[in-house]
């Protein structure tokens, strides 16, 4: 069920899960009632409550939503929690998972970072907002998603993306313009003082895990992070 999970702080833990776990999406067409029930299996997994792990209605921007415990799923791409739980959805992009610490206890984030999040710097917005909230020895770990050698892109793509981003700049492994996300991340993180401390593999690469370049009518697994005794 997971593709990763490990301890990442003192009473923190983070996951990437797999296709085993199933579709955890509510707008690929799947059933509801299925998506919910593999979400509350999930949950009960890690030992959580049915209906704790916080959502988002992801849509490719840069807005990071400060999360308590009655705010519903929210339209954004990054959420940051003083420790409720947190998951990301992606399908080729970047589930990033941040964890620091704060006179508060611990202080959450879950990003999705794809081409125009990482342009736009959802990224560098989610570390400031976690910031703000006093969160300091920040880490991230970055999920599976496509690989600079595979997400071919138009030059004229490339070139705007790097403008913002250089480190995003590739080329696939047939030779023609590609865009590096986790490479970008990576830089944007680094930029900012924080550790990455794994990087995920190739999701177009992988078969066990949901590609959208691979089957565009695919489901999609998730970055998790939660506290726990």
């Amino acid at each position: 069920m997971f593709h990763w999970r490990a301890d990442i702080l003192p009473g923190v833990s983070a996951a990437f899960t797999d296709a085993q776990a199933g579709n955890l999406a509510l707008h690929v067409g799947d059933d509801p009632a299925a998506v919910h029930m593999r979400r509350e299996r999930l949950e009960h997994s890690i030992g959580l409550a049915s209906r704790s792990l916080r959502f988002m209605n992801q849509v490719h921007g840069t807005t990071v939503a400060l999360m308590d415990a009655k705010t519903p799923a929210p339209e954004a791409d990054a959420m940051v929690s003083r420790g409720l739980p947190l998951a990301v959805m992606v399908a080729d992009c970047i589930p990033v998972l941040l964890a620091g610490e704060s006179g508060a206890g611990p202080v959450l984030a879950a990003v999705h970072a794809g081409r125009p999040g990482i342009a736009q710097g959802v990224i560098p917005a989610a570390v400031d907002t976690m910031a703000s909230l006093g969160a300091t020895r920040i880490r991230a770990w970055l999920g599976p998603s496509i690989c600079g050698a595979c997400y071919e892109v138009p030059a004229a793509l490339r070139d705007e993306v790097a403008a913002a981003v250089p480190a995003t700049r590739s080329t696939t492994s047939w030779g023609t313009p590609a865009l590096d996300l986790p490479a970008g991340a990576r830089s944007q993180l680094e930029a900012a003082g924080v550790e990455v401390e794994y990087t995920g593999g190739c999701t177009l690469e992988t078969e066990t895990l949901y590609s959208y370049r691979r089957n565009p009518t695919t489901g999609r697994f998730a970055g998790l992070l939660w506290c726990h005794d």
